[in-house]
Formats: structure tokens, sequence, C-alpha cells
């Protein structure tokens, strides 16, 4: 349970996820990095530029302030860690297991509510964008790549995406020797 309350906390250290855009124009690539705490570009200007090309399509602009999950998912990750430390003290594998359960629940919900994310800013649009194909969806992958007009959309996990991931699997590790530990007794 201790390496499962550090992996939680490493994911304020590392972005969760990351959309990259390519096209001509940008060949680099512009990329998103998404943290459990804020939104960055992998340059300074990188949310302007991606903001002023979704303005022409009419896509809300992405502003990190404005998304409520950024301002709560830190509290909720702190808790949880927190909650772990404690348990590596009363040493119980059926809190542990509840631990480890809440958890999976929450980095599903984290997941839907990502793909919610993107498919509203990707599907309302506005209606009096510059530039409007009557049917297109704007709304990048979940996982993997996408093409979207000239732009090719990628969207792949992080370090700390792969932390969460870690930590879940430290919390059913804990709860498999605790078990074992039990029967041996």
């Amino acid at each position: 349970m201790l390496a499962a309350a550090v992996s939680l906390l490493l994911m304020f250290v590392f972005p969760l996820w990351k959309i990259t855009l390519e096209a001509p124009q940008y060949p680099e690539g512009l990329g998103m990095f998404i943290w459990i705490n804020k939104i960055t570009g992998s340059e300074p200007s990188t949310l302007q530029n991606i903001n002023i090309m979704n303005h022409y399509i009419g896509m809300k602009a992405i502003e990190p302030d404005s998304i409520p999950e950024l301002s709560f998912m830190p509290y909720v990750a702190l808790a949880l860690a927190g909650l772990a430390l404690i348990l590596v003290v009363l040493k119980k594998w059926r809190l542990n297991l509840a631990w480890t359960i809440f958890l999976l629940i929450a980095g599903a919900l984290a997941i839907y509510d990502f793909y919610l994310w993107e498919y509203d800013y990707g599907h309302n649009l506005d209606s009096t964008a510059a530039i409007k194909i009557e049917g297109m969806a704007y709304q990048p992958p979940l996982f993997g790549t996408k093409k979207i007009l000239n732009f090719t959309a990628m969207s792949y996990p992080r370090l700390g995406a792969v932390f969460l991931g870690l930590s879940m699997i430290m919390g059913g590790l804990a709860v498999y020797f605790g078990i074992k530990q039990r029967t041996v007794e």
C-alpha cells in the first residue's frame, strides 16, 4: 500500500495524457499535456495556437480554469494516497480491497469523463464558425490515432497514467499478500 500511495503521488509530477496534433503546417506537432491539475502545451504558445485553430471550426476554447475536474481531482488523489498510508498501518486486506476497488472505479470514471470532455469539444460547435463541414465532428480519439481534416490527432497515456495503473496493481498485490499471509497464520 505504501508503493500504491507513492505511485498516486507521482501523478502530480508527470502528465496523465498527451494529445498531439500533426499537420503540414505543424510537422513537429502541437502537443497538449493533461495533468491531474492542469493542461499545458509542449511549447508556451501551444494552447493559444490550438485555440486559434479550434475557433475557425467552432470549437470552444480550451481553458483549463473552466474544467472543474482539474480543481477537485488533486484532492481525490491526495485523499486516496493518505488513505493508502493509513492502510499500511492497519494491515487489513479487506480495507485494501475496498481501496483498490474504489481506485479502479475512480480511474474508469476519469476515463469516461475524459471521453465526454473530448466529445463535447469535438461535437458541440459554434454554428457561426468560419469553417463548416456538414456532419463533421472534431473529436480526437480517446486512445490511438485519428485523421481529422488535414490533421492527425494522436491521444496516448503518459507516465502519470502509468503510475495510476501501478497504484492499482500495488493495491491488488497488497490484497493478494494480505490474504496469503492470513491463510499461513
